[in-house]
């Protein structure tokens, strides 16, 4: 490992843990994800809770509360204290418009998610964050676990010479790219967006590699064979580098909020032909810069 390589984890690994009052927050690894107990999210959170909560979810980006049993509402109220709810689109034909169901059935020849991508980053301003809550998981010892993978290590660990080459570069994103057989509703279109390779997180400012295989088409300032070349090498750092990624298991009443602006994650298809069911809520983000 290079020099670079340590000095960017280090900076993740030695930081001085926080003093929590309201929560406990027990990390899933040194580099990504958190369980967080002592908060009831059926409940409306106390101020103090909210904070911790936030700070925690900055931290860590991958946040999981096991044991919860919510209704709808609840699970509205909480991604509510985080921003404005983002409705799925295209809009289901009946239900919650900010409700999107995950459903796996027997019959499924893959599922939503299975890939390493962040959420809608065709969209001209991507969801902040995801919170999925699943109720029912696969009648199993184990299998659908859902990886996380922490983009600014990703970025940071790159070499200062290619880190300077990609700052200032931009990506289109292509919904086409993610939704090869997605037969589009009347009067949908499929989003296609150009946003900066490398962002700058509007909370904390670091800096995110911001390109995933799920959405991203192409490196508009490089030829064909270039663009193609680097984006591929940067897609294969995510599963080639398994210190940047943490795994959660799901088990019923399981709730999972991910940040989708610095975070790529991977469901994993391991359970056919078992089945799972949940809800995920996703909060509008904003205008995503360099």
């Amino acid at each position: 490992m290079q020099r670079y390589e340590l000095e960017a984890i280090e900076r993740i690994t030695t930081r001085a843990p926080r003093t929590y009052r309201t929560i406990e927050v027990e990390t899933l690894t040194p580099i990504i994800g958190a369980q967080i107990s002592g908060v009831d999210l059926s409940e409306e959170l106390s101020e103090e809770q909210l904070t911790e909560v936030k700070t925690a979810f900055l931290d860590h980006h991958v946040l999981v509360f096991r044991d919860q049993v919510i209704s709808a509402t609840d699970h509205k109220r909480f991604a509510g204290y985080f921003g404005e709810l983002r409705a799925v689109n295209p809009p289901p034909p009946e239900g919650d418009p900010y409700i999107l169901e995950i459903a796996t059935s027997a019959e499924a020849a893959n599922v939503a998610g299975n890939g390493w991508h962040a959420d809608g980053t065709d969209n001209p301003e991507p969801a902040l964050g995801s919170m999925l809550y699943l109720t029912r998981v696969p009648e199993t010892v184990s299998g659908g676990d859902t990886m996380f993978a922490n983009m600014h290590l990703a970025y940071e660990m790159l070499s200062p010479a290619m880190r300077e080459f990609l700052d200032g570069l931009t990506a289109i994103h292509d919904g086409h790219v993610a939704l090869k057989d997605f037969v589009a509703p009347p009067g949908y279109v499929i989003p296609r967006n150009e946003h900066p390779l490398v962002v700058r997180h509007p909370e904390t400012d670091r800096k995110v590699l911001y390109v995933n295989q799920g959405y991203t088409e192409s490196i508009p300032q490089l030829s064909a064979d270039e663009s193609r070349a680097v984006l591929d090498m940067l897609f294969r750092m995510v599963p080639d580098r398994a210190l940047l990624s943490c795994r959660v298991r799901w088990y019923p009443n399981t709730l999972v909020f991910w940040d989708n602006r610095c975070v790529q994650h991977h469901a994993t298809y391991d359970y056919y032909p078992h089945t799972r069911y949940g809800q995920r809520v996703a909060i509008n983000g904003g205008p995503l810069k360099g």
